[in-house]
């Protein structure tokens, strides 16, 4: 034991300063584990006399993507504008450039003006990685996310044809990802970095994928883990999630190692069981987009960041800096944005626009396919598609096209 006074011995002073920055992890967590754990009123969008949609355009590809996913909302919106019932704010500054200039993933300029509105449509951000010359500063997505305390990241996948029709619940606040900033090079041989799962977090996560089962008339939640080998923290996560479905009798529920499940959602016999699915941050991250990948990529899918009291409507691919790099930007796919726009109508209570716009776009995008992006050249620019989106949605025939296909 070292006697009061002495010298720590030089070898062990990585380790204490390592313990030091544990310590204040641990007591940041602490404190967020109390603050989640009090109840929040949920914001009744029909109570506002005027809705506020932010659109950030982000960097790489965002911009064009963004610019027709706003386009086709000006057209659906148009009464509502015109009578100032809804308000769109294009908000500037989300670029990597003005990130890495100012060393912070979410500018305060950008914030405040994100605070104005009551949701948020963005298109795709870069986050540096090792090596890239760039401040090594958080995801935008991840800064925004606690900012509003986004917990849900909900992703739909459809096909039809094979029987597929997930909604897969991802927790967005947790996981690998809180602190994936904050990870500690003990040494320079040793690397740690840290999960955390919460029992209030997790609740909140797995009590909405089991509320949507029963709005929504489905039977079947799968809960995806790692608990057999991640002990601690999958291991709560899943012993939570059996308190819960206590509260959902008529609702089945089954447990899934991630690795397994990950399998069987390309098993063309099994796939067709799984309804909802909940899972942590990580895994969730990665099985939506092999599950978009059966969609058509992950430049079809859309994607839902839900909190009580905001929300925040993306696409799940990134910023493609290698697109922009070969100049090729005017070509990227805007669906996956527009699919987050069908989201976005939907949580402000607009059904039916929601619903039209979701058949254009299966018109366009899935059925028809009279213009098709393929991110070069030989396809359509973003322009042009978003142009047959507002055809589609000026056609007053447009749900008997969509019902046509639905039948064929």
């Amino acid at each position: 034991m070292q006697k009061a006074g002495a010298a720590m011995p030089e070898r062990d002073l990585p380790f204490e300063a390592a313990i030091d920055r544990f310590r204040g992890l641990l007591k940041e967590q602490a404190e967020r584990v109390e603050r989640i754990g009090k109840p929040t009123e949920w914001l009744d969008y029909a109570t506002l006399d005027r809705l506020v949609i932010g659109v950030v355009g982000g960097d790489g590809i965002g911009p064009t993507i963004a610019k027709e996913a706003k386009k086709v909302l000006e057209v659906l919106l148009s009464g509502e504008l015109k009578s100032g019932r809804v308000e769109i704010r294009e908000i500037q500054g989300l670029t990597i450039e003005n990130r890495a200039k100012q060393s912070k993933p979410l500018p305060d300029e950008v914030l405040e003006e994100i605070k104005k509105c009551h949701v948020l449509l963005k298109g795709p951000t870069t986050t540096p990685d090792e090596g890239s010359g760039l401040p090594n500063i958080e995801s935008a997505n991840i800064a925004i996310r606690k900012a509003f305390d986004l917990f849900a990241n909900v992703r739909p996948v459809k096909v039809p044809s094979q029987g597929i029709d997930w909604v897969f619940f991802r927790e967005n606040t947790e996981g690998e990802y809180v602190l994936g900033s904050k990870g500690i090079m003990v040494t320079p041989d040793l690397a740690v970095d840290f999960k955390v799962v919460t029992r209030p977090g997790s609740q909140r996560i797995i009590r909405l994928a089991f509320e949507h089962a029963r709005k929504t008339g489905r039977r079947r939640v799968t809960v995806v883990t790692k608990a057999n080998i991640i002990k601690t923290t999958d291991g709560l996560f899943l012993e939570t999630a059996k308190k819960v479905a206590k509260d959902f009798p008529e609702i089945n529920w089954d447990g899934w190692y991630v690795d397994v499940f990950t399998a069987k959602l390309i098993d063309e016999k099994r796939r067709r069981e799984f309804e909802v699915v909940v899972l942590p941050n990580l895994y969730g991250d990665i099985v939506t987009d092999e599950a978009a990948e059966l969609q058509g990529g992950v430049g079809t899918a859309g994607s839902a960041n839900i909190g009580a009291r905001f929300g925040m409507f993306e696409a799940i691919h990134g910023s493609a800096p290698r697109m922009v790099a070969e100049g090729r930007e005017e070509y990227a796919d805007p669906l996956s944005l527009m699919r987050a726009g069908v989201m976005l109508l939907e949580h402000v209570g607009m059904l039916e626009k929601s619903r039209r716009l979701s058949m254009a776009l299966d018109v366009c995008g899935v059925y028809e396919q009279r213009l098709k992006v393929t991110g070069r050249a030989d396809g359509a620019k973003a322009s042009q598609f978003g142009d047959y989106v507002v055809s589609a949605l000026s056609d007053p025939r447009l749900e008997e096209r969509w019902v046509a296909h639905q039948k064929g």
